[in-house]
């Protein structure tokens, strides 16, 4: 069980923050920890919040590291693009010899790349680089 020291100043800004943040995670982390700051169980806790045990864990893990600002960081997993290296080549290629079709798209860009993907995928990297769709 981690043992956290909770100064009054520290209260009041968990207390506040869990009402006034714009997002809705921080809101729950502040309220997780605010719970804590009350001497509740972790349990009890838990059941209040609606997280589990290693959630609760994480943040008071968070809190221990860098206090209520570590707490309003928000980090969603955004995987990267394969093919972010070779976007620009891609690119310049699709410029001088455009395809006809989308599944003309998905065949060459796999023999210039290797990666096989859908015809929906395609669609949406040949959209993000800026490419309008004619026949797709």
């Amino acid at each position: 069980m981690i043992n956290l020291e909770f100064t009054e100043e520290e209260k009041n800004s968990l207390y506040y923050e869990r009402f006034h943040h714009p997002h809705p995670r921080v809101q729950l982390k502040m309220e997780v920890l605010w719970l804590k700051s009350q001497k509740i169980p972790h349990k009890k806790i838990c059941q209040l919040a609606g997280i589990s045990p290693n959630t609760l864990l994480t943040y008071l893990r968070d809190y221990e590291e860098g206090g209520i600002e570590k707490l309003k960081e928000i980090n969603f997993y955004r995987p990267k693009s394969e093919l972010e290296s070779q976007k620009e080549t891609l690119k310049k290629y699709f410029e001088k010899n455009p395809p006809v079709t989308i599944n003309e798209a998905v065949y060459r860009r796999e023999e210039l790349t290797g990666i096989k993907r859908s015809p929906t995928q395609v669609r949406k990297f040949l959209k993000s680089m800026g490419m309008k769709c004619l026949r797709w």
